[in-house]
């Protein structure tokens, strides 16, 4: 596995300055949180460190190796998105062996793969459902299913629990964790949401107005917040 660092990144849209000069670190086998208000630059960060988006200045390095023009397919990452998008044509196995057969990895792999991560998520047993015959929660355990199937060096999580109600939301802040901690991979999670991100989160950056407010522990965080902004949000 792999460190990620995003070293004095910023970016402009026109006239808006979404990220401003910040600085991130996951170290190897960390969950790290991006935590703000919408609009803050949280996801934008989250972008520029996936490769889809280009800063106007700074570094992103996974390891020792700087990655700012690496693209996206080629950094070894896998990204959770907030919508959820499965082939809706495609059941279970064949949406989580989708990206392995486009890297033409051998049948007996493939398979053992599917297998793998489908017991991961705990959804063995569902390999020939459509995802029409899925429920929300169960949806968003067969992408983290399909994304976990490449094995990715890096794992990225843009508001992955937003469209879901509470209780599943709370159900899965934890689950995500557990796969995170049992697959040993370096994530990186965006959130608005203060309890989801210090329910699961090693080290979380408070983020506002594209930049960074505050970086701790959650508990660090909790007793000891450095502004009225961390203190009230």
């Amino acid at each position: 596995m792999v460190s990620v660092r995003a070293v004095d990144i910023s970016k402009r849209f026109g006239d808006f300055l979404a990220v401003d000069h910040v600085n991130i670190e996951a170290k190897d086998k960390e969950l790290v949180t991006l935590l703000g208000p919408s609009g803050c630059g949280k996801t934008t960060t989250l972008r520029i460190i996936s490769g889809l988006v280009k800063p106007d200045t700074g570094k992103v390095y996974f390891g020792e190796k700087d990655v700012t023009n690496v693209p996206p397919h080629k950094r070894s990452i896998g990204f959770v998105f907030q919508k959820v998008a499965l082939f809706p044509h495609m059941n279970v196995y064949k949406n989580v062996a989708f990206g392995l057969k486009m890297r033409k990895f051998p049948k007996n792999e493939i398979d053992t793969r599917v297998k793998e991560v489908l017991k991961l998520v705990h959804m063995e047993g569902f390999e020939e459902r459509m995802p029409s015959q899925l429920s929300g929660g169960q949806v968003q355990r067969i992408d983290i299913a399909r994304v976990l199937a490449t094995d990715p060096e890096v794992l990225l999580f843009d508001e992955p629990l937003g469209h879901l109600d509470a209780k599943l939301r709370d159900d899965l802040k934890y689950e995500i964790r557990r796969i995170q901690k049992e697959t040993g991979k370096t994530a990186i999670y965006v959130t608005h949401d203060q309890a989801e991100a210090f329910a699961i989160s090693d080290k979380v950056y408070v983020m506002n107005h594209g930049r960074v407010q505050q970086v701790g522990t959650p508990l660090e965080l909790y007793l000891n917040p450095q502004s009225d902004f961390v203190a009230d949000f």
